[in-house]
């Protein structure tokens, strides 16, 4: 007897296609928390007088969770299900947004927002490692490659998003009423409610894997993350290699905490005196898309000569632009498309610059634990912006802005040090 009642798998939409429900908006989601906690905290605790010394100091202590978050991936391996964690974790993110507002108006403010700060940064580590996992068990070896590019670019607009437009509100916001909380509660308001709206459309949207579920062995998948661990400490060069992880971004990881409170800082003070607004545009947006450009000038570049031929191109490219605030802080000029070109320069230079580090940590990752030694890799990425910038605020304090980046010029030494040392194959990245 022929049916009239359609096949159900045939009319399911291709994996590929139901892919574009959810990867954008999980990777969306990836990357606004941490930019809330290392970028946007930076700018409201300025616009909240709070110290460059302490901004920088305990915001440079977020980072602590992305250096650890390997200690703990073992526990979203082992309870639950990725999807489980990715929609617990927004949920709890949203909540944590919203927690924000509440500490704006007190005058403990600053205390009890950092601890908030603390618990979305632990949060969004964890996120992390369960959306990665969830993207490798929800897509085929082939669809994973070909949604790179997707993940990549929406997890950039995340950066704008954060960096830019909430920063642009929120000037706007305090210009319109004339209370600078008003502005950042409306901000972090907005944040709740998007990312409890994310829980609820991921709750629907994302897939259910097979292979997506817990592990029944806790002592096995234990032994082998201590076996995977140990192994990374037994790899050739180590020392030299964590040296590099550590030392390559010397500069930039103390630039980075005081780039925006140096744009906003009065005159009087050595800063530049811009609105937030024009922070938000300027570093929020343009500096952005200048990083952006030179991340992918950077891949292309390598892709045609190799990791070898370029790693010292890219050293200078990622310390040389760092002459443009040393002019700023002398010069202090007011045109802002001037500003934005030097700012730009800037972003664009560490954009290309750091490609070379991301390639070479895969190179150093590779091997049969590569995912995970990647990820401890990744650790060491955060530290060596942690630890840096953790001093930053109390040396700009000590030295003034315009020493401050004279110094951090100097601070390539190290870098070029470790980019000496360092061996590298001198086919690797580059297309055969």
């Amino acid at each position: 007897m022929n049916s009239a009642v359609p096949n159900p798998e045939k009319l399911s939409l291709p994996i590929s296609v139901k892919a574009w429900r959810w990867i954008p908006s999980l990777y969306f989601g990836q990357g606004i928390p941490y930019v809330v906690v290392m970028t946007l905290s930076v700018i409201m605790y300025k616009n909240m007088g709070i110290s460059n010394a302490d901004i920088a100091l305990y915001t440079s202590w977020l980072y602590l969770p992305f250096v650890i978050k390997p200690l703990w991936s073992p526990l979203v391996e082992l309870y639950k299900t990725k999807r489980y964690w990715i929609v617990g974790m927004e949920l709890l993110i949203g909540s944590l947004f919203g927690l924000v507002v509440l500490t704006i108006p007190m005058s403990s403010f600053f205390q009890a927002s950092l601890l908030i700060f603390w618990l979305i940064a632990f949060s969004a580590a964890t996120h992390d490692i369960s959306v990665d996992g969830f993207y490798m068990l929800a897509l085929e070896q082939h669809q994973q490659a070909a949604f790179a590019g997707v993940r990549s670019m929406f997890y950039r607009i995340a950066m704008l998003t954060g960096q830019g437009a909430l920063v642009f509100l929120a000037g706007s916001l305090k210009d319109i009423t004339g209370r600078v909380e008003f502005g950042w509660c409306v901000v972090f308001g907005l944040l709740a409610v998007l990312f409890i709206g994310l829980a609820g459309y991921h709750k629907v949207v994302l897939p259910h894997p097979s292979l997506d579920q817990g592990r029944d062995s806790t002592n096995h998948t234990f032994k082998q993350f201590l076996t995977i661990f140990s192994e990374f400490f037994k790899k050739k060069n180590l020392v030299l290699s964590i040296a590099f992880l550590l030392f390559y971004r010397f500069g930039e990881a103390q630039l980075i905490k005081m780039a925006p409170p140096f744009l906003l800082d009065e005159i009087v003070k050595g800063g530049l005196g811009l609105s937030t607004q024009a922070v938000g545009i300027i570093y929020g947006t343009v500096g952005m898309l200048a990083l952006t450009a030179g991340g992918l000038l950077g891949g292309a570049v390598i892709s045609r000569f190799g990791l070898k031929s370029c790693l010292w191109p890219m050293a200078l490219a990622i310390n040389v632009p760092h002459l443009v605030y040393v002019y700023l802080a002398l010069v202090q000029p007011q045109n802002l498309l001037l500003v934005g070109s030097a700012v730009a320069v800037e972003q664009m230079g560490y954009g290309f610059g750091f490609a070379a580090y991301i390639l070479y940590m895969i190179m150093f990752a590779d091997g049969e634990h590569k995912t995970a030694h990647y990820a401890i890799c990744t650790g060491f990425m955060a530290l060596s912006m942690m630890l840096p910038g953790m001093y930053s605020g109390a040396l700009q304090n000590m030295l003034g802005y315009s020493h401050f980046f004279i110094w951090i010029c100097l601070s390539a030494i190290p870098t070029f040090i470790v980019t000496a040392l360092i061996k590298i194959d001198p086919k690797f990245g580059r297309k055969v």
